[in-house]
């Protein structure tokens, strides 16, 4: 297996964005990304996207994207996978180059989701759940959260003010990110005080509907060198997948699928979760990120409310998270934000993160994942002196 390298990123402003179809969303983050990188061509590439069937009324997406960046004949393939589509799609690229079927490897994702009215888009969003056993009798992923963050107080002793900690934080540092959708420094009050979507989560605990999208270009470690980039290596690449539904998992209390993806990742990079530096994380609702951090083995099980009351994931902290401002602050184009999650990564391990750069960071990790936990991806970067 060949070393791989991410040498180019690119990404957009994240918001609404009514001036934009989705072409040409992937088409500009995809541009940015070959001219970050500095190649003259590209062998094969990725779309990860959602739903655009529902949010677009358009499908056969690896054919329009191509066409639109002026790539054909390249193989180009669209991934789906709920909110992990864009990780997927990073980790097929990863193999493809780490397998030797392509040299240059372009990976992104994209989401254009104001193009439906807020129904459309819960409808569209819910076809990542169960709909069978949880769509049709009206949960919604507020609601599937909600039952996530009842049963860790319940269990755990984790308090409201702790799960509204998490969004403080990520709008925090959201300031400081350009391409992040919002730019508010909301208080623990704002958040516990804001319009109500299922108890205990307020409008302030949820990521954003948005418009988005980001790229890489992956290559050889040896190619890399030739191009004069800094080596930003993927030392390690998990996934996994568990129940669709909720109800059919033991322990409501956790997200099993990113302690099995991480196992990987972790097994495949040689580290442990000490020696991560720094991590991107799925908090597509405040508690999710608490869940997470404990799967992930950065605190002990039931402990996340308490490490982030603590202070332990801000920047500067014992294990920064989500210094981009997560989902929460940079937004949720579904199908872009595991690959916007890597582009965070390349920027800290460059150093180029201005108020948010982690001091000294030379091994980070992005984790993302698909509806209630139904699958995720753990990626592990270093940066290679």
């Amino acid at each position: 297996m060949r070393d791989v390298a991410v040498v180019g990123i690119g990404m957009n402003k994240w918001g609404e964005l009514w001036d934009k179809d989705l072409r040409d969303l992937y088409v500009e983050a995809s541009l940015l990304a070959i001219e970050d990188a500095g190649v003259d061509h590209i062998d094969s590439m990725y779309v990860g996207c959602m739903s655009s069937g529902l949010f677009n009324c358009q499908e056969h997406l690896g054919s329009l994207m191509a066409d639109h960046l002026g790539l054909t004949p390249i193989p180009a393939t669209r991934i789906e996978s709920a909110c992990v589509s864009g990780g997927i799609a990073f980790r097929m690229g990863f193999m493809e180059v780490a397998g030797g079927f392509s040299d240059i490897v372009l990976a992104g994702g994209v989401e254009k989701m104001t193009d439906v009215s807020g129904d459309g888009a819960t409808f569209a969003l819910a076809t990542a759940c169960d709909q069978e056993w949880e769509a049709y009798n009206g949960i919604t992923f507020p609601g599937l959260y909600a039952m996530i963050a009842r049963a860790h107080m319940h269990k755990h002793g984790t308090t409201r003010e702790q799960i509204a900690m998490v969004s403080v934080k990520n709008h925090k540092n959201g300031m400081h990110n350009p391409n992040a959708q919002y730019h508010l420094t909301p208080s623990v009050e704002d958040i516990i005080n804001s319009v109500k979507v299922a108890e205990p989560l307020n409008i302030l605990d949820c990521s954003p509907i948005t418009d988005g999208a980001a790229a890489v270009i992956l290559t050889t470690v040896e190619k890399a060198k030739e191009l004069g980039k800094p080596i930003i290596r993927v030392i390690g690449a998990g996934q996994a997948s568990n129940t669709l539904a909720l109800h059919n998992r033991s322990d409501l209390t956790r997200i099993q699928v990113t302690e099995d993806a991480a196992k990987m990742a972790y097994k495949m990079a040689d580290k442990k979760p000490e020696d991560i530096d720094f991590a991107e994380v799925h908090d597509c609702f405040t508690i999710a990120e608490l869940v997470i951090m404990e799967e992930l083995g950065f605190v002990e099980r039931g402990k996340g409310g308490a490490a982030v009351e603590a202070g332990e994931t801000d920047v500067g902290g014992r294990i920064p998270i989500n210094t981009s401002g997560g989902l929460k602050s940079k937004g949720h184009p579904v199908g872009a934000t595991g690959v916007a999650q890597i582009h965070t990564l390349v920027e800290q391990l460059r150093c180029d993160m201005g108020e948010c750069q982690v001091k000294g960071a030379k091994i980070g990790l992005a984790q993302n994942m698909g509806g209630s936990g139904g699958s995720a991806t753990v990626h592990i970067l270093e940066a290679m002196s």
